[in-house]
């Protein structure tokens, strides 16, 4: 008995160290993945969605704009009363590459599912163990997305899925570089730029067959970025793509607004440069779509001298009594901008061969911090300040004399275009057809329908 008595506690003092250092070694290698975690959940700017600015992280109730209405980002943190926290790993696999959720119900692909499809085991492990270990639990419910018929049948996305989604995990090219490899997966999987600069059909679906040549997304454009030198970013150097990337401003090229200016704030300027370079690297050797530009829209225009000219004339331009009065102070009466505000000229948004960007620029406002720095321009739409509001054919007015004077002078704004752009783009054909007009319409055709076939069955019965 005594030896058994005093050779446990030797056992133990034996043992002691070894268990501390396997405990030591779980808890480095779970830190470990945490952080990867981390760094591919921003990657993928799952907070751009999911944090509501104020509320707890992850906590969901963002209401994210959409042509079928508004859907709201769930709460995806740890919690297991209104969050994903009784979910397996294979649970929250299935949602993040297939859009389904525990519960077997169908997410809207305003969560890029068809772009995440491609993220590898490895990666969706290390992104489940940060959503379980490394975000703090939330109780709160987040609202439920409401859509009208017949979108609030989310069992319909199934047939949808069917046709657009895909989740096979990426498989690295065997005639590329590894940084190119690299490139791909962040551009088309975890930063999921295709979901934004692809054209999509009249089913809401990607067009790939001109996959990264430009896309509409309500409001604002995602424009052209494949190689092609006037239509896309052929004419960028690495450098320049590398910057804007990171800090959403290249002087004399572009400048981040919108869902952009959302996607560096929130996402790529904390990306590490191997990845940005990686990146560029892909972008460089997406195939060129041409749209058939014979300009750059980064290169249009030059300065102006009509403010100097027009001041005091008996009759003027009413887009450059706008410009004079509310333009000219921050971009300069000539149109060059300052450190601060861009130019006017040799510059995306207005020698675009559409003006969505410049308008919603215009009616929205920019906003975007970068590097602890906000860049911010007043809205002047309804949602600016009282003072600097504009009317839709004011904005229309100063639009087109921007566009005159130092942009793609073939572009035309009227303000019908302004309350398209400010009540959200152009509606989608699919959006079009589930209005209630349409279908009372669709069915009173087919009534009238089975009434003349009931009608033309009964004079058949008749004459038997």
């Amino acid at each position: 008995m005594r030896v058994r008595r005093y050779c446990l506690p030797f056992a133990f003092s034996l043992l002691l160290p070894w268990a501390a250092s396997a405990t030591a070694e779980t808890n480095t290698g779970n830190s470990e993945l945490i952080a990867q975690g981390k760094y591919l959940a921003i990657a993928a700017d799952c907070g751009a969605c999911h944090n509501t600015p104020g509320g707890p992280a992850m906590g969901g109730g963002y209401a994210i704009a959409s042509p079928l209405g508004n859907i709201i980002a769930s709460n995806i943190t740890p919690s297991k009363i209104a969050g994903i926290g009784d979910y397996s790993e294979a649970d929250f696999a299935r949602a993040v590459r297939q859009g389904i959720n525990k519960q077997g119900q169908h997410l809207y692909p305003a969560m890029p599912y068809t772009s995440y499809g491609k993220i590898t085991d490895g990666d969706i492990h290390a992104l489940y163990v940060y959503f379980m270990q490394g975000v703090k639990a939330d109780d709160t419910p987040a609202a439920a997305t409401s859509l009208p018929f017949p979108f609030n049948l989310r069992a319909s996305m199934a047939l949808w899925n069917l046709l657009f989604a895909d989740d096979k995990p990426f498989t690295p090219r065997k005639d590329v570089t590894p940084e190119v490899n690299r490139g791909d997966y962040l551009v088309n999987a975890l930063a999921h730029c295709d979901t934004c600069h692809t054209p999509r059909n009249s089913l809401m679906g990607q067009d790939n067959s001109k996959a990264l040549s430009g896309g509409s997304l309500g409001s604002w454009y995602a424009p052209n970025i494949t190689a092609d030198a006037t239509s896309g970013i052929g004419n960028w150097s690495d450098a320049d793509l590398a910057r804007y990337l990171q800090t959403g401003h290249v002087p004399g090229k572009a400048q981040a607004a919108g869902p952009m200016a959302e996607a560096v704030e929130h996402s790529l300027q904390y990306l590490s440069k191997e990845d940005i370079n990686a990146m560029v690297a892909y972008l460089r050797q997406v195939p060129a779509v041409s749209q058939g530009e014979h300009t750059a829209r980064d290169s249009w225009g030059q300065p102006s001298t009509d403010e100097a000219r027009l001041r005091g004339a008996p009759q003027v331009d009413a887009g450059w009594k706008v410009f004079s009065g509310t333009c000219a102070n921050c971009h300069q009466p000539d149109g060059q901008g300052t450190a601060l505000y861009p130019s006017l000229f040799h510059n995306s948004a207005t020698g675009a061969p559409q003006a969505d960007n410049l308008i919603a620029t215009i009616v929205f406002g920019v906003h975007r911090t970068v590097q602890g720095e906000p860049v911010d321009m007043p809205a002047f739409g309804p949602s600016g300040f009282y003072t600097d509001r504009l009317s839709d054919q004011q904005i229309a007015d100063v639009s087109n004399y921007v566009l005159k004077n130092y942009g793609n002078p073939a572009v035309n704004v009227t303000a019908q275009q302004v309350e398209t752009i400010r009540n959200g783009g152009e509606t989608p054909l699919l959006a079009k057809l589930a209005r209630p007009q349409v279908w009372g319409s669709v069915l009173v055709v087919v009534l009238g329908l089975i009434f003349v076939a009931l009608r033309r069955r009964g004079k058949k019965d008749g004459n038997a």
